[in-house]
């Protein structure tokens, strides 16, 4: 008995050995995954490891695409999208005009007897004024230059003869009116007079509407923003600062109206300067000019009111550019004429003359004097440094013009 007594309490003990053992693992593999815990996230802490990427593959969860709230939010002036509203107010303003220019006549060839033939341009126009006499309509003067007839097409469909009331090449506006007596009562009332804006007050960015009737179509609209401000543009050795836009603008369009996000016109659009080849081309893809309508402003009421344009001046003289390689004279421009009673006749001008330079700038051709021409008036005076032939050589002198 005492036998068994000892076996069972030995293997008691022996047991008991063994659970403490197994105690004392348990412990040491708790500490050994704490540990390894611990490890693991103060190296995702650090950014040394992922944890989330562990299991992303296991994961059942669809994954899309994060999205953010930024573009909910819209800036007032900034972005325009239905333009319905406006477009319905300012339609009744805008016209379609079409011009008749004589071609050829003569009595052989296609044209038999006398026959004329006349080619037919289609622009846009913009209501301005009216009064007991006359409705006035704005316009390039691109769309009504050398014209024989015009004819002006209103909102209602109804058409009136049109003529020419005053243009100004330089600026490429003009005015033309239609007798209020050729239009009906219904015409009447549905035609409106166009609101001014002030194009000083655009920025890059701005939205705007283009009206106009492309390509002689119809009235059509466009829109867009501004791309640029005071862009330079040069046609015909003329160079005019211009509102760059985005907005297409096509042949037919010239002569409408850019409108900013008021309804209110900001600019005269201008095929001419948007396209690549003549103005009854095509637009160049996203780009556009139009005309500032507070640069021509004070020209525009002229023209509404009878008066001659101002705006166009002239120093008073003809000639033609010379080089050095021209019988060693100056580069500039060489006067051939000087016009009696002129700025330059009253400045002691002569001919033989050479321009070298115009208000300070050098002049390397003759669009260097007409880009300093056009923003001056008549009246205005300006300094031209002259060369001169004194003893077999040329020397230089400062006068001033005052412009006529």
């Amino acid at each position: 008995m005492e036998d068994k007594k000892e076996k069972k309490i030995k293997k008691e003990k022996k047991n008991e050995k063994k659970l403490e053992n197994k105690s004392i693992y348990i412990v040491i593999c708790l500490i050994i995954l704490i540990v390894f815990a611990a490890f693991v996230v103060a190296l995702n802490n650090v950014g040394l490891l992922d944890i989330s990427s562990l299991d992303a593959g296991k994961s059942k969860e669809k994954v899309t695409l994060k999205y953010t709230d930024t573009n909910k939010e819209q800036k007032e002036g900034v972005y325009i999208t239905d333009v319905s509203d406006v477009v319905e107010d300012v339609m009744p303003s805008i016209v379609a005009i079409t011009s008749k220019t004589l071609v050829r006549s003569g009595s052989y060839g296609p044209s038999f007897f006398g026959e004329k033939q006349y080619s037919e341009g289609a622009g846009s126009g913009i209501i301005i004024s009216q009064n007991e006499n006359e409705l006035l309509i704005l316009t390039n003067n691109h769309v009504v230059e050398g014209a024989e007839e015009l004819s002006v097409q209103f909102i209602n469909g109804k058409s009136a003869d049109a003529r020419i009331k005053g243009t100004s090449d330089r600026k490429d506006v003009a005015v033309i009116s239609v007798n209020m007596k050729n239009l009906d009562n219904a015409t009447k009332d549905e035609i409106r007079i166009a609101t001014m804006g002030d194009s000083s007050k655009l920025k890059v960015g701005n939205g705007i509407i283009a009206i106009g009737n492309a390509l002689g179509y119809g009235q059509s609209v466009t829109t867009g923003v501004v791309s640029a401000l005071n862009r330079e543009v040069t046609i015909d050795d003329v160079t005019a600062k211009m509102i760059q836009i985005d907005a297409a603008i096509n042949g037919g369009n010239s002569g409408g109206a850019l409108l900013n996000s008021k309804g209110e016109v900001v600019g005269i659009n201008s095929a001419k300067y948007s396209s690549s080849g003549s103005y009854n081309t095509a637009s160049i893809e996203g780009m556009g000019f139009a005309i500032p309508i507070t640069d021509v402003k004070d020209i525009v009421e002229n023209l509404m009111n009878g008066e001659n344009d101002t705006s166009d001046v002239t120093i008073g003289i003809e000639g033609t550019m010379v080089s050095e390689s021209d019988l060693n004279m100056p580069t500039g421009f060489y006067i051939s004429k000087v016009v009696d009673g002129s700025g330059a006749d009253k400045a002691g001008l002569e001919i033989g003359n050479i321009i070298t330079k115009i208000e300070g700038e050098e002049v390397t051709s003759i669009s260097t004097i007409k880009d300093v021409l056009y923003d001056k008036r008549k009246g205005d005076k300006v300094t031209l440094t002259i060369a001169y032939t004194n003893r077999k050589q040329y020397s230089e002198k400062d006068v001033e013009v005052t412009l006529s």
